[in-house]
């Protein structure tokens, strides 16, 4: 496995690549979840590209990039065991030469809604990285976590307006045994709200809005923000919606989670 950190370097490594490319984006602190996205590139691609980078942009006032973990050693480690042929692990100097960009992509009013309403300016930041990554590491395909779905999504018309040559692949959320859904923020969890954090994975089991509400709410230490059934390209309120999105402050720690829902059928179908 190469890992390179400047981008001479990547273009050199990216051309030695044999076959066609797949790329996992991450920010690190890597987790089984990551390992099942690299697993899957795997078999998606004849070579296998890691990227490893906290994003400033998509990181509001008050957030946590500070004390966001970082842990290169291990993820090399873990990247190295799962078979990702080249890991591009850049710093924020690296990544923006000319410090924030003036130029970036727009979420539009995919990043005004659930998540994005929440954190202002957070999908315009993811958006803008992953695009500055895909022209770099130039994949054919690139796989996304489903746990992150609003991003996905964001991703995905990304691509398609803006004429991306990729093709974008989603990889089903990963949880622990006891329901709940991997995240690298879960390290931020005591023992007492990690148990509390199940209501989410627990409320939305319920498949109804009202009554994962309601659980959501019953929890002591656990604050919603929104769960919501909405249409996974668009991610507007839809009661015949295909996905039932989650948020909630566990302590200081923010979660998400998702899960897809059988598609309604037609009327008098």
């Amino acid at each position: 496995m190469i890992h390179v950190e400047k981008r001479i370097d990547l273009a050199i490594a990216r051309e030695a690549l044999p076959g066609t490319v797949a790329v996992v984006m991450t920010m690190g602190a890597l987790h089984e979840g990551h390992a099942e996205l690299v697993r899957t590139a795997r078999r998606a691609a004849d070579s296998v590209l890691v990227t490893l980078f906290v994003n400033p942009l998509q990181f509001g006032a008050g957030e946590d990039l500070d004390r966001y973990p970082r842990t290169l050693a291990a993820d090399l480690a873990l990247l190295e065991r799962e078979g990702a042929d080249l890991v591009f692990a850049p710093t924020r100097e690296v990544a923006y030469p000319d410090g924030p960009p003036l130029v970036r992509v727009s979420a539009g009013p995919l990043g005004e809604v659930l998540e994005g309403a929440s954190r202002p300016g957070h999908f315009d930041g993811v958006l803008t990285v992953v695009c500055k990554l895909l022209q770099l590491t130039r994949p054919d395909v690139a796989l996304f976590g489903q746990k992150d779905a609003q991003q996905l999504a964001g991703i995905r018309r990304m691509v398609r307006d803006l004429d991306l040559p990729v093709e974008v692949r989603s990889v089903p959320t990963v949880r622990e045994s006891d329901g709940l859904a991997l995240s690298s923020r879960n390290r931020y969890l005591s023992a007492e709200q990690r148990v509390s954090a199940l209501v989410l994975s627990r409320a939305l089991a319920l498949r109804d809005v009202e009554a994962g509400r309601a659980l959501v709410h019953a929890e002591p230490g656990v604050q919603l923000d929104y769960l919501e059934q909405v249409d996974s390209a668009t991610f507007r309120s839809d009661p015949a919606g295909d996905l039932l999105v989650v948020a909630a402050q566990v302590g200081r720690t923010r979660l998400i989670d998702n899960v897809v829902l059988a598609a309604t059928p037609p009327a008098g179908g």
